[in-house]
């Protein structure tokens, strides 16, 4: 083998290398977008979930406080 084609072989080599790095990059970036919607997602979902426990405290305090004036009362 000549040193040209083995240049040849070495070029070709390191082309599909390179093209198998560009596509798992791409994979990567597009898991990354995917992973960054999801956290989106979860931090929405978890401050709704936050408001709605607020949310029922405040009402069974309410309840807890009505029962103990109606306890006094009798």
């Amino acid at each position: 083998m000549n040193a040209d084609n083995k240049d040849k072989l070495e070029l070709a080599s390191l082309e599909t290398r390179i093209d198998e790095l560009i596509r798992t990059i791409e994979g990567l970036a597009d898991e990354n977008a995917e992973l960054r919607n999801q956290k989106i997602s979860l931090a929405n979902e978890k401050t709704e979930l936050l408001n709605k426990t607020e949310q029922a405290k405040t009402r069974v305090e309410g309840m807890i406080t009505r029962l103990k004036a109606l306890e006094t009362r009798t």
